[in-house]
């Protein structure tokens, strides 16, 4: 898989940028500020709908503009698809395959797979649960598009559940009768998303090692595992079945002290991955080096499980190299070399390994330009 063409119009700082790329390495060079992370931002939103910098679609419309374009020509397998979004603040985006309309932008998922490494992914290691959760979902979705179907059902019934929640807590001696059914939604989508969850981490866990191992062969095993909500009372299964009853269960029991603080305290939207070093949490314990090597890690971890699954990504460095130490460097630009498609982002090209010689953009005052 890769990206023979992307053109942005009125996306972050460009009001118009189009760029031709081939299979191999890619690098845009470009002092900070320049633009050249907002482009690869563009194609990671094509392939997850999402931004590695910011939660909603607004920021990434260009000031004064009515609406962001962003248009990915992607080569799989011989056959070339065009996808173009439409990112409009304060309304649905829209979606074309091919310059046809599609009913939902998420159908366009599964075109365009990336796997981006950027500095922001320090937070997986030293942020909050939320930064691994969305981790976890991203990587999900992106091995399964149908996913996203299902994370966009919980977090609907989620919302919906919560502001009942709400309305109970402030209206005393009110009837709790229809919390049973919001208790029956969340447990069916809760579970349905937890077991996907949970088949993940067991499958990226040797990924995740064995590239740690590699990026920082003198440190300790890096391990991950997955922590429920449901604590003491998981049922110890992946089962779909078993967990729904397990949540349901756990949901009944939380209730009054639910309903006294108006929020919904079990499921999957207050899970965590934990990550040690040896016998340590890596939060709080691991050396700012060994932070990044493990957050590296869990992106190569996810390149290769879809590499092992035959869903080749395009592998994204968004100036990743200017963050790492010598060893780090060539750890990375080994496992880079052997990707059908690399894209990076650089301030400076001495930065890139010179493994990763390539095809070489000047990104400067608003435009892009081909060395």
């Amino acid at each position: 898989m890769y990206v023979r063409h992307l053109q942005v119009t009125d996306f972050r700082s460009w009001e118009h940028a189009d760029l031709a790329f081939e299979p191999g390495v890619s690098v845009l060079v470009g002092r900070n500020g320049q633009g050249k992370t907002n482009l690869v931002e563009a194609l990671g939103y094509v392939a997850t709908l999402g931004s590695h910098r910011v939660a909603a679609d607004a920021p990434l419309i260009r000031h004064g503009a009515p609406r962001a374009v962003v248009r990915a020509a992607v080569v799989n397998e011989g056959r070339e698809l065009l996808v173009e979004l439409e990112i409009t603040a304060g309304k649905a985006n829209r979606a074309r395959i091919n310059r046809g309309p599609v009913p939902r932008p998420r159908d366009v998922l599964g075109i365009l797979r990336t796997v981006l490494f950027a500095p922001e992914d320090l937070a997986l290691v030293r942020g909050d649960p939320g930064e691994r959760r969305r981790f976890l979902d991203e990587l999900l979705t992106t091995r399964a598009p149908r996913y996203a179907g299902v994370r966009g059902d919980y977090e609907r019934v989620l919302k919906q559940r919560g502001a009942l929640l709400k309305s109970v807590r402030a209206a005393r001696n009110a009837d709790v009768g229809t919390l049973d059914v919001w208790d029956g939604h969340l447990a069916r989508h809760g579970a349905e998303l937890l077991a996907a969850r949970l088949d993940l981490v067991a499958d990226i866990a040797p990924h995740v090692a064995a590239a740690y191992a590699e990026v920082a062969p003198e440190s300790r095993p890096a391990r991950v595992a997955y922590r429920s909500s449901l604590g003491e009372a998981f049922p110890g299964t992946h089962d779909r079945g078993a967990l729904e009853e397990a949540l349901l269960a756990e949901l009944q029991r939380l209730r009054g002290q639910e309903v006294e603080r108006g929020v919904c305290l079990v499921g999957p939207h207050r899970d965590d991955l934990d990550l040690a070093l040896g016998d340590l949490p890596a939060k709080g314990y691991a050396s700012h080096g060994e932070s990044w090597s493990f957050a590296l890690a869990l992106r190569l971890g996810g390149y290769e499980l879809l590499r092992a699954e035959g869903a080749e990504p395009v592998l994204v460095l968004d100036d990743v190299f200017a963050e790492l130490d010598r060893g780090r460097r060539r750890q990375l630009a080994k496992v880079a070399a052997g990707a059908e498609q690399v894209l990076i982002t650089a301030a400076v090209a001495e930065d890139v390994p010179e493994e990763l010689d390539g095809l070489r953009f000047d990104v400067r005052h608003g435009e892009v330009r081909r060395v």
